[in-house]
């Protein structure tokens, strides 16, 4: 079988980090990361063109992966990998085979894998019939006759209508009856013949509406039994199937998580790929997925996204172990970035949040530091009004009771309170001043990336006035998440990232030079206009 190693020549150097896989390692709690990079993407764009060009690969929705990696020798080069079945096998030439252990449930798997490729099959001929295009053209020619019959419909009842009028104008008695009597036997013909037009009409087409709504029961049935199928195959795959990382460990999935994990873990492509190196002794460098073949309710065709929260990230953790990290105890011994106190009076408290620092503590244990955790040991009654991203530094305003916080969140809601910020700019500012408007959106598949969605945004408005050469005044009117860093990156907004930012940009810099530097509300007890500011740490 053909090798799923392809050679390498990198295209861009140094390459540029868009994003990280991450996972804890459930043995040695030590959080790794692999990161996507530009490269990577690059790789996965050819490998998009390749999978255009063949319908096998457009007919189903699924992910695909990419993993940069080096070998011993320091050469480097890629694997790719599908989720799941691809063309109804598990195993083709040039792609990451699946995990080891399969070989032990090889008869079962194999009469599993061929009731799924029938069903496949079956599914592909349903979904195909040509009754389908002959319904569709023969219900658009209906639609086409019966509404020029309505329009001459129409236009024959208002010339009846203009001869009724002279009728009663003009003749009177039997002569009148006789006349009006006329009129309403036409109409009641034209009423019969439309009658019988839908009547040829439903003969013509109603069989093979039959047809269809047969064959549309018949793939749910199929689809019912694949789901069933593939589950019965997954949950003895996770008896037999073994994870190794690259610190050299080698575990089954049952053995690493005996509670259970969802059907088709371990089939994803990120798992096969590290799996795969971690075996044959490649160093990762960078991984890259994408979506491929249909949309789905959440995932887009060409969009790349992290390891999906479901079957991927439970042992991403496992499979990263060995490449490093920062362990939890590490992160308990770092020094605590300074929390300033820039204002301070007995209803609220503001502060100046350094970049790095999250506003509120995170879901793991690596990310329990945060500005709201240690005010929380200095003060016994805190409330969060609003967050700043951990990547922003600036000016971030808590209460100190129930009702200033309920007073502020609601001045913040109805955009009663005025924020600035100050960015600098990867390249030169062309424009002075302007508006932008954009409808973000939350990919689900992608956290915490937010893109710009012109369907599922939601609106979103920055104000900017250009400082110098690269320094920018942001003054947002709504407040979605991300929303200065989108706007000032996409090429619909100034297509220009702010320095520092590792998730939209394209220059490494040590922090996100983005800084809330001025607040402006009405105070919740003096009921004057208050503002707080913090000058620029750049």
């Amino acid at each position: 079988m053909a090798s799923p190693r392809f050679p390498y020549q990198p295209q861009l150097e140094p390459d540029v980090v868009t994003a990280w896989y991450e996972g804890v390692c459930p043995a040695t709690k030590q959080l790794c990361r692999l990161p996507r990079t530009k490269n990577a993407e690059a790789i996965a764009r050819e490998l998009m063109a390749e999978l255009r060009e063949n319908p096998d690969f457009n007919w189903e929705g699924k992910m695909y992966g990419v993993l940069l990696a080096e070998m011993a020798t320091g050469q480097r080069v890629f694997l790719k990998a599908f989720s799941g079945l691809l063309k109804g096998e598990k195993v083709l030439p040039g792609w990451v085979p699946p995990m080891d252990g399969g070989d032990r449930l090889i008869l079962e798997e194999q009469e599993i894998l061929a009731q799924l490729r029938q069903i496949r099959r079956e599914i592909q001929r349903l979904e195909t019939l040509p009754e389908r295009k002959t319904y569709q053209t023969l219900q658009q020619q209906w639609q086409t006759k019966i509404a020029q019959f309505n329009q001459e419909r129409r236009q024959k009842k208002q010339v009846r209508r203009q001869k009724r009028e002279v009728y009663q104008t003009h003749l009177t008695g039997a002569e009148l009856a006789q006349a009006i009597a006329a009129l309403e036997e036409e109409s009641r013909q034209e009423s019969n013949n439309k009658r019988d037009l839908k009547q040829a009409r439903d003969q013509e087409i109603d069989p093979l509406a039959a047809m269809i709504h047969q064959a549309d029961q018949n793939l749910q049935s199929l689809r019912q039994r694949r789901k069933t199928l593939s589950r019965t195959l997954q949950k003895q795959m996770h008896q037999v199937y073994r994870l190794k990382n690259f610190q050299g460990e080698s575990k089954a999935i049952a053995d690493l998580f005996p509670t259970g994990l969802p059907t088709g873990t371990g089939d994803c492509c990120a798992p096969k790929l590290l799996n795969y190196a971690a075996k044959q002794n490649l160093k990762p460098l960078a991984m890259a997925e994408f979506w491929w073949g249909k949309n789905s309710p959440d995932k887009q065709v060409g969009e790349f996204y992290l390891a999906c929260e479901e079957r991927c990230q439970p042992i991403l953790g496992f499979l990263l172990s060995g490449l490093g990290g920062k362990s939890f105890q590490d992160i308990l011994t770092t020094p605590e970035i300074p929390l300033e106190i820039i204002y301070e009076d007995h209803s609220l408290i503001a502060i100046h949040k350094p970049a790095g620092l999250p506003s509120i503590p995170g879901r793991s244990s690596q990310t329990y530091d945060s500005a709201f955790s240690r005010l929380r040991r200095d003060y016994q009654d805190i409330f969060l009004v609003h967050r700043l991203d951990q990547d922003t530094s600036g000016i971030l305003l808590f209460a100190k009771n129930a009702e200033t916080q309920q007073n502020l969140q609601t001045q913040f809601r109805r955009r009663k309170i005025h924020k600035e910020y100050e960015a600098l700019l990867e390249e030169k500012i062309q424009r002075p001043e302007g508006m932008i408007t954009l409808p973000l959106w939350a990919d689900p598949g992608d956290r915490p990336r937010q893109k710009v969605d012109a369907q599922r945004g939601k609106p979103s408005e920055t104000y900017f006035v250009k400082l110098d050469s690269h320094r920018l005044k942001l003054k947002p009117i709504t407040g979605r998440t991300h929303q200065l860093r989108v706007h000032c990156a996409h090429p619909d907004g100034l297509n220009n990232p702010i320095l520092g930012d590792r998730l939209y940009g394209n220059r490494a810099a040590p922090r996100l030079h983005l800084q809330a530097t001025a607040l402006t509300f009405m105070h919740p007890e003096t009921k004057n206009p208050h503002t707080i500011q913090s000058a620029p740490e750049f």
